[in-house]
């Protein structure tokens, strides 16, 4: 989401009353006041309704998938791992773009225009898979699981958590590929951290005093 202050193209009465001129929005409601980027004045005026366009979204979340549309702005671009809030008759789902379908097939990143279907996947609470090895360290006798987890719950390399009954200690992180700022695709120091939402899968060390004795 970019947090700049909103600019709009608006004539300004001071040096350009005749042709359109960025301005900063100071405040909105009502008559808007802008300031204008070339002179300074600042002044009130009508803000131009921002022009939106409904398009299909596909949500995989869990194992199954629903769609819905929604409406974007119509000189917004998109891009594979930007989120958005969908409204749905159930629920507001926070939801990650993980691919754009337009004309000629589908890509990461296009003007809001050109796409016909956004597809994603719902992060607001997520599944995450975890491959567990017991304390001996005995890879053959590894097990999985997965864990339900709030989007943003925190995991780190080195840590040990405590979750759904399981009680682990993190060695190595599979990051997704929709995932954005992390510097490689999989972490393995003490100390790396990753949240739920863009964790793909989860190697531990497993902590249960009991998941190994059911023999």
């Amino acid at each position: 989401m970019d947090e700049t202050t909103a600019r709009v193209a608006l004539p300004c009465p001071a040096c350009s009353p005749h042709r359109e001129t960025v301005h900063e929005v100071l405040s909105e409601g009502g008559r808007a006041t802008v300031r204008c980027i070339d002179c300074s004045h600042v002044h009130k005026e009508e803000l131009p309704e921002e022009r939106t366009l409904e398009r299909k979204v596909v949500v995989s979340q869990g194992g199954d998938s629903f769609s819905d549309s929604v409406d974007v702005p119509a000189e917004e671009t998109l891009a594979v791992g930007e989120e958005f809030l969908l409204e749905t008759e159930e629920a507001i789902v926070t939801v990650r773009i993980t691919s754009l379908e337009y004309e000629e097939g589908r890509t990461d990143e296009a003007e809001a225009e050109t796409v016909d279907t956004i597809w994603g996947r719902a992060v607001g609470n997520v599944s995450v898979s975890v491959t567990a090895h017991p304390k001996s360290g005995e890879h053959d006798e590894t097990r999985s699981f997965d864990l339900q987890v709030p989007g943003d719950y925190e995991f780190t390399v080195g840590e040990t958590d405590e979750l759904g009954g399981e009680e682990f200690t993190v060695e190595g992180v599979l990051i997704r590929d929709d995932a954005t700022g992390y510097d490689f695709d999989k972490l393995d120091h003490d100390g790396d951290e990753a949240v739920a939402k863009d964790i793909k899968r989860l190697y531990v060390r497993d902590e249960t005093t009991s998941a190994w004795s059911a023999w």
